[in-house]
């Protein structure tokens, strides 16, 4: 099941709750509902980390975990998946998104040739921050939608096929049972 696989890898609550650079936080960390692990916060975790990821600014696990606790969805989970766009994934991943961004405006992409220069940088700043920006916003949402639909489906199929084995169980038993 999800929960065992996700519990194995979670922080300890009590370390969180005691850490002293979240102290800024006050009583929300001892809500116990931020740590449990359900179908309903770890979706919403998905949503939300997967959404974070995607922003492109500093601070993409303060933003994580302020709309994790509005929403109230898993923390840890929500703080995780942040990490999704981490120094070495970033360039690829912002770059899909900038070719997303440019399918989106039906442009094609700049063939100049690019100058490192402070010059260079700020001619091809203007061109490429709209579809940019667009492009990690398309991003935002389709991978948050995926992953709420998408771990909704999983952890309902995983719990559905748990108990279809256990009824299974029970009636091969009863039938065993009923032959003695």
């Amino acid at each position: 099941m999800p929960k065992v696989f996700l519990t194995k890898y979670m922080p300890d609550p009590e370390w969180i709750k005691n850490h002293k650079q979240l102290q800024f936080l006050g009583n929300k960390l001892h809500d116990p509902n931020f740590w449990h692990l359900n179908r309903r916060s770890v979706a919403k975790a998905f949503a939300v980390g997967l959404f974070s990821a995607w922003i492109p600014v500093p601070g993409q696990m303060l933003i994580a975990t302020t709309s994790a606790l509005y929403f109230r969805a898993n923390l840890p989970i929500a703080i995780a998946l942040v990490w999704l766009t981490n120094p070495i994934t970033i360039p690829p991943l912002f770059y899909f998104a900038y070719r997303v961004g440019l399918g989106f405006f039906n442009r094609l992409a700049p063939t100049e040739s690019f100058k490192f220069s402070l010059e260079g940088i700020m001619s091809g700043l203007g061109n490429a921050w709209e579809p940019f920006l667009w492009g990690c916003f398309i991003m935002a949402i389709s991978c948050s939608l995926i992953g709420y639909f998408g771990i909704n489906f999983f952890w309902r199929h995983r719990v559905t096929k748990k108990w279809a084995a256990r009824k299974l169980q029970r009636s091969c038993a009863v039938s065993e049972s009923d032959n003695r």
